[in-house]
């Protein structure tokens, strides 16, 4: 019964431990918009950016394995700190032995994979949460690719508080951004391309862009994830006759419905409903 169970198609899942990686949802939905989706957000539990890696690890491969549950057969990882801190292991360790036909894929390569076409001066700057700065995930894939690029990075602990309470378009949320990027500046002034490596802060790109000098190159995850997605598919045949095209997208919390429905509206221009969840 469960192998003819994991040959029914099913929607793409998309898992954050917030609501950052509804931003990443809301390009793949514009790149992709025949396929139908399941958000699920461990909102309950979030940030995972100043966890450890074994608690991050836990908690993504129990979102990973609800989403399987749920019938998905692939799923993207739309948040950095579990990229960073668990797409590796469960890829290698889990799949193998939960179902070898599904696939987990995370927002830092095909994030990387752009960069080598950008960066003029070789120099790249990643602003990120403290848990992806410290797992090294983004100087690790870059130099995989691109060993002659030069990477620095800066910890931004308090722009995701910025977001998740409302005040990414305040004043009061200035210096913290001006500081942040001054700060990355200043380990390496040849920097002209910087990577934004966190799914809420395309809510403070006209903020960053206002701080940003002239001429350094901001990257966005959202779009560069949802190309990636579509070439991905186009190259897997196999995979995209696993998901299901009606169009439909479902929204799935850790936390209560109503506190997800009130958080996610800065991140959604449409009306959702939404089913609380459980993981363990």
């Amino acid at each position: 019964m469960k192998q003819k169970l994991s040959q029914i198609p099913g929607p793409i899942g998309v898992f954050d431990s917030g609501y950052g990686g509804l931003t990443i949802l809301s390009k793949i939905r514009e790149t992709l918009p025949q396929y139908d989706y399941i958000y699920l957000g461990d909102n309950a539990r979030t940030p995972y950016g100043t966890r450890s890696f074994e608690i991050v690890y836990e908690f993504t491969l129990q979102a990973v394995n609800k989403l399987f549950e749920m019938g998905c057969h692939l799923v993207i990882l739309a948040c950095n700190t579990a990229s960073a801190k668990a797409l590796r292991t469960i890829q290698m360790n889990d799949l193998p032995h939960l179902d070898p036909q599904r696939r987990v894929l995370g927002v830092i390569r095909p994030t990387v994979e752009c960069i080598g076409s950008i960066t003029h001066s070789r120099h790249v700057g990643v602003l990120a949460t403290a848990g992806t700065i410290k797992s090294e995930s983004y100087p690790m894939e870059i130099h995989k690719l691109f060993p002659d690029i030069y990477v620095s990075g800066e910890a931004c602990p308090m722009w995701v508080p910025l977001v998740e309470n409302n005040e990414a378009q305040s004043s009061g949320a200035d210096y913290f951004i001006q500081k942040y990027i001054d700060t990355l500046l200043s380990k390496d002034q040849q920097i002209d391309t910087v990577i934004l490596g966190c799914t809420h802060y395309p809510l403070l790109l006209p903020k960053i862009k206002h701080f940003m000098p002239d001429g350094i190159k901001i990257v966005s995850q959202g779009e560069y994830v949802a190309g990636s997605l579509k070439d991905y598919l186009h190259r897997h045949p196999e995979i995209a006759a696993k998901c299901t095209q009606n169009g439909k997208c479902t929204f799935c919390t850790t936390e209560a419905e109503e506190k997800f429905i009130e958080s996610a509206s800065a991140f959604l221009n449409e009306d959702i409903t939404v089913k609380r969840v459980v993981l363990e």
